[in-house]
């Protein structure tokens, strides 16, 4: 602040203008606007003994060798952010190919699964069908046993039956004595 005070007095005391105040000779005393002068040529003057205008240019060169500084240093932050958000985005972008991976797999796995399971179902109803066949197929034969037994059965009460409604006592000693001789045949 007192650099530009003391920078911006000279311009002021140049852009002054006087009242009207001045009278007589312009390099007397009386004269105000030779008094000004004077006063300004004085201060420049020593400005310049103590080596204000180095000073204050050495002060500006320091502030703008800082403001430099600090845009360098702005840069490269402003690099390093870039780097940062340029390797977050890469991260997420392979984060992103990694969970797209996972989930095809995922959906390869399921779609095998259940293509195993379809298999799987397939075989054990093709298993249960084959049990069921077999079990009907043995109850069927012991169905057809069954009947077969019970026809026997039925067949040898009817010749039974038959044979004792035809069978007289003469014919039936005729068939033991036949059955006799067919005995001693194949034993001799």
């Amino acid at each position: 602040m007192r650099i530009r005070t003391l920078m911006a007095m000279p311009f002021a005391l140049a852009m002054a203008t006087p009242a009207h105040a001045a009278s007589g000779p312009f390099f007397s005393l009386g004269n105000t606007d030779f008094i000004v002068l004077l006063g300004f040529l004085v201060f420049i003057g020593i400005l310049l003994y103590f080596k204000v205008f180095r000073t204050v240019g050495d002060m500006l060169d320091r502030r703008a060798e800082g403001i430099s500084g600090e845009l360098d240093e702005a840069r490269a932050l402003r690099e390093e952010a870039q780097s940062l958000l340029a390797s977050y985005e890469r991260k997420t972008r392979e984060a992103r190919e990694q969970a797209d991976r996972i989930v095809a797999q995922a959906r390869e796995e399921a779609q095998h699964s259940a293509e195993q399971s379809r298999a799987d179902l397939e075989e054990s109803i093709a298993r249960r069908i084959k049990a069921a066949e077999d079990r009907i197929a043995q109850a069927e034969a012991a169905a057809v046993r069954e009947v077969r037994e019970r026809a026997a059965e039925v067949a040898v009460a009817a010749a039974r039956d038959v044979i004792a409604a035809r069978m007289t006592d003469a014919r039936n000693d005729a068939l033991v004595d036949d059955a006799i001789a067919q005995v001693e045949k194949h034993l001799h």
